[in-house]
């Protein structure tokens, strides 16, 4: 049996590497300290889980959904206006399952082959996957500490010219774990719109920014609906993970499009989901803010306190990661990660898998208590990893 040239791009991935890794560490009796995988571990709010239960209990709620609720689209309506402050039209939004699902097909719908979209160096893989499952040229824009991180746009036009289709683009960005200020997305939306370039906005931690910072939808942008679509998530902010559902709002051509490619390929979310996700998008903020405090307090746990041991790991402004160069006495990213997990007990995730620009590097997902990352600190320190 042969299969499709494209499955090769989809070899075993680091973290099945590192969770093999892993398993091997605690089969020797090692104690893991797995900040590697950005899986919260934080639970859903209450009403947020009755609402899934109740619509759960009704045999009604298990047929095929086939479109999204009307409720949920004006919840998602009201979200927009509450927190962003942008008014959306019921043909500017539509659900998808997670951001990851509709970040890897929107692409379907929107690109030809040979079309050229960018995409972030370091930054989230599936940003890569999508357009190259649509047979779309992949080609990336390097973000770089000397530029604050930022995109470069005399840069890329220089390189790429006018063949640029889509750009995509995501703050506070995972894994640098950086934000944007407000005056980035005016210029990326006014160049956009002059370089006639479809923007794809990954919001997905818009709610997790700290030291003050303030979270905002690329919508908010006069203008911005022209030329962007905006992946709003309920995975990170609610913990709404397993259930499924996120949603793309912004150019009304684009959700009219990808709503049509969608329409062929599923039934609706799960409506027991739906519920929740209503319930969440319409309920109180208290528990957003709370966890984002929380997330604060375990960054400045791993990030101060990696820092006051010798190894210099700046300060997360957003998303439930950090990011540090590895230390000095080491060249491989991937390589220091397995020594880290074989002397400490600490497992990251090596730079190098998000990208060129990523190598040296290494990124720590914020999803252990204080408690527990403050022994994880206290490993390395004993282990005289440092000390290369």
């Amino acid at each position: 049996m042969q299969t499709a040239e494209r499955v090769k791009m989809f070899e075993s991935g680091i973290f099945q590497v590192l969770n093999e890794k892993k398993i091997e560490v605690e089969k020797k009796g090692g104690k893991v300290y797995n900040l590697s995988v950005g899986t919260p571990d934080f639970k859903p709010a209450e009403h947020i889980v009755k609402a899934v239960c109740e619509a759960a209990a009704k045999p009604e709620n298990y047929k095929y959904a086939l479109a999204d609720k009307p409720e949920l689209i004006e919840a998602v309506i009201r979200r927009f206006k509450v927190r962003y402050g942008v008014d959306i039209e019921k043909d500017e939004v539509m659900s998808v399952y997670g951001s990851q699902e509709g970040i890897s097909h929107i692409g379907l719908a929107l690109f030809n082959p040979g079309d050229l979209v960018l995409v972030p160096d370091p930054g989230y893989p599936v940003f890569a996957i999508g357009p190259f499952l649509a047979g779309a040229d992949v080609e990336t824009y390097d973000l770089l500490p000397e530029n604050d991180y930022l995109p470069d746009f005399d840069a890329i036009e220089k390189k790429y010219g006018d063949k640029i289709k889509a750009m995509v683009v995501s703050y506070p960005l995972n894994p640098i774990c950086k934000c944007a200020p407000g005056s980035f997305y005016e210029e990326l939306v006014a160049w956009a719109i002059r370089k006639n370039i479809l923007i794809i906005h990954d919001n997905a931690y818009s709610d997790i920014i700290y030291d003050g910072r303030e979270g905002i939808s690329i919508l908010s942008i006069p203008r911005a609906k022209e030329c962007a679509v905006e992946f709003y998530s309920l995975s990170k902010s609610f913990n709404y993970t397993g259930a499924r559902v996120s949603f793309l709002a912004g150019n009304k051509e684009v959700i009219k499009a990808f709503g049509k490619l969608r329409s062929q390929i599923d039934y609706g979310t799960f409506l027991p989901v739906q519920y929740g996700a209503i319930a969440a998008l319409t309920g109180p903020d208290d528990c957003v803010k709370e966890q984002c405090k929380a997330y604060e307090e375990r960054r400045n746990a791993l990030c101060d306190g990696l820092s006051s041991i010798g190894w210099n790991v700046p300060r997360s402004e957003g998303t439930m990661f950090a990011w540090a160069k590895i230390p000095s006495g080491f060249s491989d990213d991937t390589a220091f990660v397995m020594e880290l997990l074989e002397k400490t007990g600490v497992l990251c995730t090596p730079g190098s898998s998000f990208g060129e620009k990523g190598k040296g590097y290494v990124r720590f997902a914020l999803t252990l208590s204080c408690e527990v990352i403050k022994e994880a600190v206290a490993a390395i320190e004993k282990s005289g990893i440092l000390k290369k």
